[in-house]
């Protein structure tokens, strides 16, 4: 199945589910075509994760991007990798249970995004 970008609106109205034993992960061609509709987003070499660096003004900004996505983090049950400094914050997303790229993850992605839309 690959998503089209009418689904971006779904992805929001989702909630990060907890996965089964043995649940595979996202295959190649779904996690490009939902990189398409997640700006900002890239995956890596072995697409075991996506990752996002948020630019802001000033200390402030981030911290309080920060919290509010630990609020998101916290009531999806879906923890990112979080790294920030100054101005800026670098967000990874993967699946431990899974080691590699679900559902959750861009759930999350979609999230991030919308906290600043």
């Amino acid at each position: 199945m690959n998503p089209s970008m009418n689904e971006l609106p779904n992805l929001l109205e989702q909630r990060c589910e907890e996965l089964a034993p043995g649940t595979k992960g996202l295959v190649i061609p779904t996690i490009e075509s939902y990189l398409n509709m997640l700006p900002g987003w890239d995956v890596t070499l072995d697409y075991a994760s996506i990752h996002k660096t948020f630019v802001f003004k000033n200390y402030h900004q981030t911290v309080s991007f920060v919290n509010a996505l630990s609020w998101v983090a916290h009531k999806e049950d879906h923890h990112p990798e979080v790294c920030f400094g100054y101005n800026q914050c670098k967000i990874t997303l993967k699946t431990h249970s899974i080691k590699g790229l679900s559902q959750n993850d861009v759930i999350m992605a979609a999230k991030i995004n919308a906290l600043l839309d």
